[in-house]
């Protein structure tokens, strides 16, 4: 309170101030002068810009460019700039109204203030035709700009002395409110740039066919630890903190895992855990203890991504991979064995069966003969027939693409056509009683109706 009664006395001396500076421009020839110079270099800046979009072919409407290759980027990337032509152009006009204004009243303020408005203006127009990113160019506007503006009137170590005395204190450590606005700012545009190099380094590195995939994946992962490693660094030094700092950073963080980041900290770990032992690699597919079951798609800091066959994405903790057991399907070996059920009547010579079988899922072209060929084997004797299976490796999953299961399933339908041999089919028989009570029905051979009726329960 007392600070802003202090303002308020001093209000009545800043207004006579003011008032006595604008008393001066207005009766100095001078001032006058130098506004009939800024817009002289105006009004032939846009006549100058509008000859130029006239009669040079190339800032036209609609510029006919057919130039291939690097040339012809280049021409576009000038005509692009038609919309920069009249603030550059009156930049030009006006430096060289500096100079009038120098030699003939002696001072120029005014024009260098033109002149500065003129370059805010031919910035913000090259961030709206260039940058097309719309949270880029948002915050070149409402960051840049500003920051550029204070820059070029010469405000800006003013600003920022106002800004570090706005601060708070909490013992040895002080923190300004331009201090907070820096740290977010190159933090932000940091991290940012960061995350672009990351996933093109990333995505160079996967290239390399050389290496095998789990190497590549491991690379990867490290070359992004290491990099925002660097950027954090960097960011460090940009805020003027001494690298001892980092000390400090360490107990905060210390004392953030004991309080609630442990299970943060434990996935972070479990996630490079994984990537060095390489127990989980991208591309495998694996089952969770509760079932689920998915292609690892991106193993990332703090969990990995499953991507099921039905287009869903199941995001597990990597910790879960390391305290839980699940089934790599693919990560060695990609062969997986599969079965089959079928069944046959029991008029059927039985001794035929597994040969025929064999030789027909053998003819499939994804059935491997290595570690085994085709085996079918009689199971069981069942109400309804005989119950055989036939055993297969193939290389892939039984599912998503890959259909092996019932196209093996065909060709045992095929097989057993061509042979004779039937599959049995559970028939209910239902007999009629003439004794006047009515009829019975009965499943599994049991009556159920009135009457005395019987009943039988037989394939065929």
């Amino acid at each position: 309170m007392q600070a802003f009664s202090t303002y308020l006395e001093k209000l009545p001396q800043w207004r006579d101030q003011v008032l006595e500076v604008l008393l001066r421009w207005l009766t100095s020839p001078s001032f006058y002068g130098q506004v009939l110079a800024a817009l002289a270099a105006l009004l032939l800046a846009w006549l100058t810009a509008r000859w130029i979009r006239r009669h040079v072919p190339i800032f036209g409407e609609t510029p006919k460019i057919s130039a291939p290759g690097l040339v012809g980027r280049l021409l576009r990337l000038v005509a692009s700039a038609r919309d920069l032509l009249w603030p550059f152009v009156l930049v030009v006009f006006l430096a060289v109204a500096i100079s009038v204004a120098d030699a003939a009243f002696g001072r120029s303020w005014l024009v260098r203030l033109a002149q500065s408005a003129a370059l805010i203006w031919l910035l913000y127009e090259a961030i709206r035709r260039y940058i097309t990113h719309p949270v880029i160019r948002s915050a070149a506007i409402w960051l840049g700009i500003p920051v550029a503006t204070l820059h070029v009137f010469g405000w800006y170590d003013a600003v920022a002395t106002w800004l570090d005395g706005i601060s708070l204190s909490v013992g040895n450590i002080r923190l300004s409110l331009y201090f907070l606005i820096k740290a977010a700012v190159f933090g932000g545009l940091f991290f940012w740039l960061g995350r672009i190099t990351t996933e093109a380094g990333q995505t160079a590195i996967r290239r390399q066919e050389a290496l095998d995939r789990p190497t590549r994946e491991l690379f990867a992962k490290l070359f992004e630890l290491g990099l925002y490693l660097v950027i954090f660094i960097l960011l460090l030094q940009v805020l003027g903190l001494d690298l001892t700092a980092l000390a400090i950073f360490g107990g905060a963080i210390g004392v953030g895992l004991g309080f609630g980041l442990q299970q943060i900290a434990a996935n972070f770990i479990s996630g490079i855990i994984i990537l060095l032992e390489r127990s989980l690699t991208v591309g495998d597919y694996v089952e969770l203890e509760d079932g689920q079951a998915g292609i690892v798609k991106r193993i990332n800091m703090r969990s990995s991504i499953l991507e099921t066959f039905d287009g869903k994405e199941i995001v597990v903790p990597n910790e879960k991979f390391i305290t839980t057991r699940f089934v790599n399907w693919t990560h060695d070996d990609p062969r997986q064995r599969y079965e089959v059920e079928f069944w046959v009547a029991y008029d059927t010579d039985l001794h035929q069966v597994p040969r025929i079988i064999e030789a027909a899922v053998a003819r499939h072209p994804r059935v491997l003969e290595e570690p085994e060929r085709p085996d079918c084997e009689l199971k069981a004797f069942g109400e309804r027939g005989v119950r055989f299976t036939v055993e297969f490796w193939v290389e892939g999953l039984d599912d998503g693409p890959n259909k092996f299961s019932s196209d093996v399933m065909f060709l045992i339908w095929d097989a057993l056509k061509e042979n004779g041999i039937r599959i049995p089919i559970p028939r209910q028989e239902v007999v009629l009683l003439q004794d006047g009570q009515g009829s019975g029905a009965a499943d599994n051979g049991q009556g159920t109706g009135s009457g005395g009726g019987r009943a039988a329960s037989s394939p065929t």
